[in-house]
């Protein structure tokens, strides 16, 4: 199987996981449909796709918890499928890891174009890697990397994107559309929202950063900035 146009569909709804193959095979990716969250994670673990389409209500293991498992293990893109349309899901899967989060009934035409935005988002640039190193901390966009206190950090794509834009804008402030924006383009559903939980997980992953000098900074009523010393 093509791990590069490889989609995992992860729903009990056997008619809609179906009709997601049908629209996906017709853009050329190569689909595989799990309706259990248990039997999914293992799949994943023996041949982890490209991107996965994962839907909250599953027998085995819920949708949050597939997530929990693949985050620890995996930084693919994961779109939630829900029923519900509320504030809470929608932050919580955020929080886990998820990148972005559709609600049911949904037109299988907007999903493939969430897909296709996801996997443009995470696509390799011809960008030259232009490391930014600051006191105990480096980030590289050329390996998808940070080095925090001389330890890789686990940060999914957009945590890494989001980070390494407002650090190469020492000192300046960004709105949260225009955080949105920048990082995750014109083409993105989300809202403003997003960037909180992102900086957010940022914060946790870098404690004590204030410490040497830096540090992701709120600007009540405005947003955000990443201000150094």
């Amino acid at each position: 199987m093509d791990k590069q146009q490889h989609i995992m569909i992860v729903d009990d709804d056997k008619n809609i996981a179906e009709l997601m193959r049908l629209y996906l095979e017709k853009e050329g990716y190569t689909v595989s449909i799990y309706h259990r969250g248990d039997e999914a994670v293992e799949a994943f673990k023996r041949n982890p796709p490209k991107l996965m389409v994962l839907d909250i209500m599953l027998p085995g293991m819920d949708g949050w918890q597939v997530c929990r498992a693949v985050r620890q293990i995996s930084a693919i893109p994961i779109i939630m499928l829900s029923a519900k349309d509320e504030t809470f899901d929608k932050v919580l899967g955020l929080e886990l890891g998820a990148d972005d989060y559709i609600t049911k009934p949904f037109d299988p035409k907007e999903l493939t174009a969430r897909i296709k935005a996801v996997l443009r988002r995470g696509a390799p640039s011809d960008r030259e890697d232009s490391a930014l190193s600051f006191p105990g901390m480096t980030i590289s966009l050329d390996r998808y990397e940070v080095v925090f206190q001389g330890k890789i950090v686990d940060m999914p794509p957009k945590e890494l994107e989001l980070l390494y834009f407002l650090a190469s804008h020492q000192n300046r402030v960004f709105t949260r559309e225009q955080l949105l924006e920048k990082v995750w383009g014109f083409d993105y559903f989300g809202d403003s929202r997003t960037v909180d939980v992102h900086v957010k997980r940022i914060r946790e992953k870098l404690p004590k950063c204030e410490d040497l000098g830096w540090q992701i900074k709120t600007v009540w009523s405005v947003g955000y900035k990443f201000e150094v010393a």
